[in-house]
């Protein structure tokens, strides 16, 4: 291990940007956070504008390196990103977006989605079987069906990544997490499939995605020259290739083998954990072919509504006009029993990512009388998320792969009554480190493993990721909430057929 240098990790996140300095040992030095706007043109749509991305980027590397001394930013040997996925952008030759970025949440391209899983293509298991409304060909095939003067125009159809990556070192790559977890890169398979993408309809997908895949870790090149200059950066400084956000945000929470569940708890929630073998699982996304550890399989749930459901609630019930909303509704729920008193809520207010794969899935508030109150459905909406992480934690389980503890991350971990709420729904141990921002982390471990600091991400984690505290279930009230979750699971199948009316 070379001597203790520091490395800046770059967060791009669905509400903001995150820029870190940490030295060797995971100490974060120096952080800035700067948001973004999120445009919801039309029901189940979300787009971004890159430039924002690159503008709020700036904003918080200025901020960072503002309270760095000279010598201390020319001590930072390397960089790494992660950011959103498939969050995608038809660029020109130059890298510069032709329109506003699609994001990962957009569920836009239901029919796209509908044709590629028609294929039944053998490459759809090692992806839980059938392609997600969210991933990156479906979008693609949108684009070219209802843009196809903007396909036409673009040089490459792009991810948010591989677009800061291009501003960094003026090159483009593919990820192999994005490509492998996102887009049906299967290394054992011989990586890119003809026949896949040709009966899926992307026949020129050759001359439109970033064929270039490379590895988590792998030096992309040297930092571009003005950007080093603007903020007096080490002009050698390291770009290495990150991934998508939450999977790097594995490395952060020091998940680095099977057992540990990592979860990044924000507006959403995504559930990883790591297989030694293959592993086909009903319902969930994987196994993912090596996209950030060698020779390890990748296991993937995820819950698009978590955290946006409670800003939801906070804003239409006027509670986020409070000093300090989410305390006075702890409060408020302080003495309601597990169960909101026969109140079941559905977590699927932009439908359903895992187990079920739906689209078409809606929220609900099942079981209100005149008795309830806006604490009962304040407490339903967070255990109905909790029920959300159960269900993905029993498929996790039931195909084989055993989740002993939670390693969580993310703003949720900040809320006490909901991270214990969590914890007893699931039965498991919720472990909370230090570092609140793992994907952030995870970059700079990422940039420390790419410049030779640490030999590899074993090593780096155990260096640079420490334990705060842990929030252990109560048994009594888990018994509780099992009766509640078989309900949870109930009005989901009474109710889908409806749903997808």
């Amino acid at each position: 291990m070379k001597q203790a240098n520091y490395f800046m990790g770059i967060d791009l996140g669905t509400q903001s940007v995150r820029v870190v300095v940490a030295d060797m040992s995971g100490n974060v030095v120096v952080s800035d956070e700067q948001a973004y706007e999120t445009l919801y043109p039309q029901a189940g749509w979300a787009e971004q504008r890159p430039a924002d991305w690159w503008s709020c980027l700036n904003t918080a590397v200025a901020n960072v390196t503002d309270k760095l001394s000279i010598g201390l930013r020319y001590s930072i040997s390397a960089i790494s990103v992660c950011a959103t996925s498939p969050t995608i952008i038809p660029v020109d030759e130059n890298g510069e977006a032709l329109t506003n970025a699609i994001m990962w949440m957009d569920n836009r391209a239901v029919k796209e989605t509908a044709s590629v899983n028609a294929t039944h293509h053998p490459i759809l298991d090692y992806c839980g079987g059938e392609d997600s409304v969210e991933w990156t060909i479906p979008k693609m095939l949108w684009i070219k069906n209802n843009q196809p003067e903007v396909y036409q125009r673009s040089y490459k159809i792009i991810e948010q990544l591989d677009y800061i990556n291009h501003k960094l070192c003026g090159k483009f790559t593919n990820s192999v997490c994005q490509a492998a977890c996102k887009a049906h890169y299967v290394a054992c398979e011989g990586g890119w499939s003809d026949d896949f993408f040709n009966q899926a309809g992307l026949e020129d997908y050759k001359d439109k995605m970033i064929l270039d895949v490379t590895r988590v870790g792998d030096v992309l090149g040297t930092i571009n020259k003005d950007f080093a200059e603007k903020y007096d950066l080490n002009p050698e400084m390291l770009v290495v290739q990150g991934g998508i956000d939450a999977h790097i945000g594995m490395l952060g929470l020091g998940v680095d083998r099977a057992g540990k569940m990592a979860m990044i708890m924000g507006t959403s929630f995504v559930q990883l954990c790591f297989s030694e073998q293959k592993l086909q699982l009903d319902g969930l996304w994987g196994p993912y072919d090596a996209p950030i550890i060698p020779d390890a399989w990748l296991l993937e749930g995820g819950q698009t509504s978590a955290g946006s459901i409670v800003k939801w609630y906070m804003r239409e019930f006027g509670v986020d006009k409070m000093d300090n909303p989410y305390a006075y509704m702890n409060e408020q729920i302080e003495g309601i029993a597990p169960g909101a008193e026969g109140l079941v809520a559905l977590d699927f207010f932009q439908g359903n990512r895992t187990p079920y794969k739906d689209a078409n899935a809606k929220g609900v508030i099942y079981g209100l009388t005149l008795s309830h109150t806006k604490a009962h459905i304040y407490r339903a909406l967070l255990e109905s998320v909790a029920f959300g992480t159960k269900n993905i934690i029993d498929s996790f389980e039931q195909n084989g792969s055993p989740v002993n503890t939670i390693v969580g991350c993310g703003g949720v971990t900040k809320d006490k009554v909901w991270m214990q709420i969590i914890s007893d729904v699931t039965g498991k141990p919720i472990v909370v480190t230090e570092d609140a921002g793992a994907s952030a982390l995870g970059c700079a471990i990422v940039a420390s493993v790419g410049s030779k600091a640490y030999t590899n991400f074993e090593e780096a984690t155990r260096g640079m990721v420490k334990e705060a505290y842990v929030v252990e279930p109560n048994p009594e009230t888990h018994a509780v909430y099992e009766g509640i979750f078989e309900k949870y699971v109930e009005i989901y199948n009474q109710l889908k057929g409806t749903m997808a009316q």
